[in-house]
């Protein structure tokens, strides 16, 4: 009978140990926390030494910490890119990071205090070269190219790549993006509402181009072991995309936050960016980036808006947008 209450005043008291670890609440995108992406990863790393429990919400990051204000439960949001933190800059909302970036390992210089990249990546269009033996050699060839090429695209109002995409062309194209966009319009196949998505249906076959990064023919080489994948190189440039991480100004947790900031740009973590978020890591030296990354070709011409400059165009160019695919 004592063993029976003791077993069981032990079982009680179990949940209640749990609940003394701290928890870091970080809000990310949807792929962040998949079993494919880096979430898994940086949870067990950050865990081993933090003593805590790392929990990622998972959803559209932006819309909805403005929307929750200082009463989120977020510590960290990490998942933004430059294209998005003129608006999150503008709320307040977040904490300097206190890190030294004087020797990041990006093609742009980097001076902010707010947002830390962890990782980057230019926009390109994939193709299997078993189905397009002859893909466009430039961003004026596939606007060319015969309307039977089938393209899939993200949603710009939904989605990072989509909105990259509208940089890139309009960085290329400038005051002719409306054309551009009119050669283009025929050939996607459909837009989706985000990366996976499109990814998806290119890999099922259904399309000729996806758009994504110039890394990712570096999955299939790395995980499946397929050399048929490859990145449409362009010499009109590539738009450039870091993916940031910031600390919440409001955080119960503020040491915890600090902390996992300081982690983002060590060895350790940056060693997880390439093959678990097939990005290039933004702190560490080329000669230790993975092969597969090292070997990848990467455009001439990076392109790329300041925030204040991609937020001033966001709208313009979502318009011009608009009126290409409601034709």
């Amino acid at each position: 009978m004592k063993i029976r209450m003791i077993a069981a005043a032990l079982l009680a008291a179990t949940p209640a140990f749990a609940q003394d670890k701290p928890v870091l609440t970080v809000y990310a995108g949807d792929y962040i926390a998949s079993e494919w992406g880096p979430g898994p990863k940086i949870e067990e790393g950050f865990e081993a030494f933090c003593d805590c429990d790392l929990e990622f919400v998972t959803g559209d990051i932006l819309p909805r910490i403005l929307m929750e204000g200082e009463g989120t439960d977020a510590d960290i949001v990490f998942g933004l890119n430059t294209d998005v933190t003129a608006r999150a800059r503008a709320s307040g909302l977040f904490a300097p990071h206190g890190q030294d970036i004087s020797d990041l390992s990006l093609p742009v210089e980097w001076s902010d205090e707010i947002f830390l990249p962890y990782n980057w990546g230019e926009t390109a269009f994939i193709y299997d070269e078993t189905r397009l033996e002859n893909p466009p050699a430039s961003f004026d060839e596939l606007l060319d190219a015969p309307d039977d090429l089938k393209i899939v695209i993200q949603d710009p109002r939904a989605s990072i790549s989509g909105l990259a995409l509208l940089l890139w062309v309009k960085s290329v194209y400038g005051e002719d993006a409306p054309e551009a966009w009119a050669k283009l319009a025929p050939k996607v196949l459909t837009v989706t509402k985000g990366w996976s998505e499109s990814y998806g249906m290119f890999t099922d076959g259904e399309a000729d181009m996806v758009l994504s990064y110039t890394t990712s023919p570096a999955y299939h080489i790395e995980a499946e072991d397929d050399m048929t994948k490859h990145a449409a190189i362009f010499p009109e440039g590539h738009y450039f995309m870091a993916e940031l991480a910031a600390q919440v100004k409001s955080t119960d947790q503020p040491e915890l936050a600090q902390e996992f900031m300081d982690w983002i740009l060590t060895p350790e973590f940056q060693r997880i960016i390439p093959l678990a978020n097939w990005s290039m890591p933004a702190k560490l030296p080329r000669e230790e980036w993975p092969e597969v990354m090292r070997d990848l070709p990467r455009p001439e011409k990076t392109l790329f808006y300041s925030e204040d400059e991609a937020e001033a165009l966001r709208k313009p160019a979502l318009d011009e947008w608009l009126r290409a695919f409601s034709q």
